[in-house]
């Protein structure tokens, strides 16, 4: 007894329901097991040892997403206590110690079982620089200090090492166009792709000694030196990076502060146009000429004399003073020429400025799209207002910074004006801030995604890149439609038939 048509599309469709029923019970699982609440999480450390102070960073992403963008997020920010570890040049154990406290309390955020795990490292800035350059000795008895104090905790620790320039500069450009998603963006339809018309910013970064600029320029960059590329999520970059050694914000007050007691009887007060009328201080020779970026014009009396300085409060005065600091002769009204006769093609684009740039306009209330014009009316007002009323102001104010603003803001106006050469137009490209999404804004975060490989170089592949629930959905659809032909088929089938044999075809 033969099966006919009918109990063949039966069958067929009891299959249907039977395969449909156990595709939702493995989605369903899919969904519990593959998108847990609680991912796992990774940890890493960077030490920003900077020239004026330390500062450790510890960062957190999910651990199945390593290699996707957009998902480190900083989780705590800890500052060392004291100087910077350049500064402990005659006693390299404490620069060692100094890290003791932030080490302990990285050690209460990072769960215990996930330390071994945990990359740490330690970039020293500017200040090491300059230290090499002077002892290179000590400088290397410092970072094996600071070595042997990172090595005593349950952590990798992968090394102290003096970053370049170009290293800082290049690293600051990474973090903020990371966190902006500049690179990659993840889209609606649950996988990450490369905005259409992404804005990738430029950086400018102000320490205590240097000073970089990194961004992509719209004509072809003729000094090699100038360059880097990189290749992230499939696509090149290049960009122009320069560091300004001695240029950061404390070595130019040096420099400020010794153009103008040069030529000066040092027997009497010596007046500082950039400090507030009515301030008045004693300094040595020894703390303006201990910096290779200034022991070239020390005099030949002794550096242990000491002087008196008095603030005049003269913006006019401080600003002139300020330009000596730059060597803008040597450009020779070269337009691809910064200062110092570097080259640097016209900047273009957007910017963040962050660091020293942040902190100081923060303070003057500059850092919400005001214009040029209010900028420079803003500083040339604080820089005429005394010392007295400055004091009863802002009481709670660091007496040092508040003594320094000035000078700072005259440095940074010059320095993007005339140095880098924005203007009133470009002048409202620049965003002053501390943060870009969910992180200060620095080259720290680039560092550890460059030294961890966090970035591919290649795009990332559509597997990965997908939702593994709209992988799971696609391969049920396929499913289902071929079931489905395979329904149609016999159904097609016995139709006719019953159609034959209905008009007596058979």
């Amino acid at each position: 007894m033969g099966v006919d048509s009918r109990q063949i599309v039966l069958l067929l469709l009891l299959v249907v329901t039977v395969v449909s029923i156990i595709i939702a019970l493995i989605l369903s699982l899919v969904t519990s097991v593959d998108i847990p609440l609680s991912p796992g999480t990774k940890y890493g450390m960077v030490f920003d040892a900077g020239s004026s102070h330390t500062a450790l960073y510890i960062y957190q992403w999910p651990t199945d997403k390593e290699n996707d963008t957009g998902v480190v997020s900083q989780t705590h920010v800890c500052e060392v206590e004291g100087p910077g570890i350049s500064s402990y040049a005659d006693d390299p154990p404490g620069a060692g110690k100094s890290l003791v406290h932030c080490l302990d309390e990285a050690m209460s955020i990072i769960p215990t079982k996930k330390q071994r795990a945990t990359p740490a490292y330690l970039g020293a800035t500017a200040g090491m620089r300059l230290l090499e350059l002077q002892y290179k000795a000590t400088a290397d008895k410092v970072l094996a200090e600071v070595s042997k104090t990172i090595s005593r905790y349950p952590i990798d620790f992968r090394g102290a090492r003096i970053i370049t320039g170009q290293e800082e500069g290049s690293y600051g450009w990474i973090t903020i166009n990371y966190l902006l998603e500049s690179f990659m963006k993840y889209s609606f339809s649950g996988h990450w792709v490369r905005p259409i018309s992404s804005t990738i910013y430029g950086a400018l970064d102000l320490g205590g000694a240097s000073t970089q600029i990194s961004f992509i320029p719209k004509v072809d960059i003729k000094d090699a030196k100038e360059k880097t590329e990189f290749k992230l999520y499939g696509f090149p970059y290049t960009i122009y990076t320069h560091s300004f050694l001695c240029y950061g914000q404390n070595q130019a007050l040096k420099q400020m502060l010794v153009k103008a007691t040069q030529g000066k009887d040092l027997a009497n007060p010596v007046s500082i146009p950039c400090y507030p009328k009515g301030y008045r201080e004693n300094l040595t020779l020894q703390s303006l000429y201990n910096s290779p970026c200034t022991m070239k014009s020390a005099p030949s009396t002794p550096l242990t004399q000491t002087l008196s300085v008095i603030g005049t409060g003269s913006a006019t005065e401080c600003y002139e003073i300020v330009k000596t600091i730059y060597n803008f002769s040597s450009c020779s009204g070269d337009p691809s020429c910064s200062f110092d006769g570097i080259y640097q093609p016209p900047v273009t684009g957007n910017f963040f400025a962050f660091s020293a740039f942040y902190y100081t306009f923060n303070f003057l209330n500059l850092t919400c799209g005001e214009s040029l014009s209010v900028a420079n009316s803003t500083v040339w007002q604080y820089c005429s207002r005394e010392w007295t009323e400055l004091n009863a102001s802002f009481p709670e104010e660091n007496k040092q910074r508040l003594v320094n603003y000035c000078s700072s803001a005259m440095y940074i106006l010059t320095l993007l004006l005339e140095g880098y050469k924005f203007n009133s137009e470009t002048w409202n490209n620049i965003h002053f801030a501390k943060q870009a999404g969910n992180a200060d804004v620095g080259w720290t975060l680039g560092y550890m995604l460059n030294v961890t490989n966090m970035i591919p170089s290649e795009e990332p592949s559509l597997w990965k890149a997908h939702d593994y629930n709209v992988w799971a959905a696609a391969i049920f659809f396929i499913v289902l439609s071929v079931l489905a032909g395979l329904v149609a088929a016999p159904l097609h089938c016995y139709c006719r038939n019953a159609c034959a044999e209905q008009a007596g075809w058979t």
